[in-house]
């Protein structure tokens, strides 16, 4: 029989011999997420806004490629075209006249919206820390990250951005309005 002060050592020492699994959270997704250096996409967007009877409907393409480069190109129902690069926005929609180039940290509010997708996508929570406290449900498998914005001036025109995914790809972007309206976007992802 062991001696009882033995055993009482052995109870009370850390686990040495088995390794203990990590806890998966933000931090891991991230990681995962900066995996992927390119990815090509379709999406369907739903905007419901209270003035509607029914839902705006837009669909097309999304190209991102790390750490920087996001394209929204807009097929339906009008031709438009997002660019990000590099924190340089251009908008380009001939069907409304419209080409300008913003420099996002002069337009605190946009640069938050873009950064919630371009952070999430690259994998930079340093950066998606900066604009939002977040909050993940899930696990690796099937996971939802709740993005709520720190800053007053974009709580004023964004209430909260959720995000969900699989592994290492985004299935979904909801974008939820203080006044209600809100936005869904469904992504999939094209085969490599």
């Amino acid at each position: 029989m062991m001696p009882r002060a033995l055993i009482f050592l052995l109870l009370c020492l850390p686990p040495l011999c088995r390794a203990e699994t990590p806890t998966w959270g933000v931090a891991q997704l991230m990681q995962g997420l900066a995996q992927t250096k390119t990815a090509q996409a379709t999406f369907t967007e739903r905007k419901f806004l209270s003035v509607l009877s029914r839902p705006l409907e837009s669909s097309g393409t999304l190209l991102f490629q790390a750490p920087g480069h996001l394209e929204k190109h807009t097929l339906k129902p009008k031709v438009e075209s997002l660019v990000l690069d590099q924190g340089v926005l251009t908008i380009d929609s001939k069907a409304r006249n419209i080409k300008r180039t913003l420099v996002l940290q002069e337009y605190p509010s946009v640069w938050a919206f873009v950064e919630s997708i371009r952070s999430t996508l690259a994998g930079d929570l340093p950066t998606l820390e900066r604009f939002y406290q977040t909050e993940l449900e899930g696990d690796a498998a099937r996971w939802k990250l709740r993005l709520s914005p720190l800053e007053p001036r974009t709580r004023e025109v964004l209430r909260e951005i959720r995000i969900s995914g699989r592994g290492n790809r985004v299935d979904s972007i909801e974008t939820l309005e203080p006044n209600g309206d809100h936005a869904l976007m469904e992504v999939t992802e094209d085969a490599p």
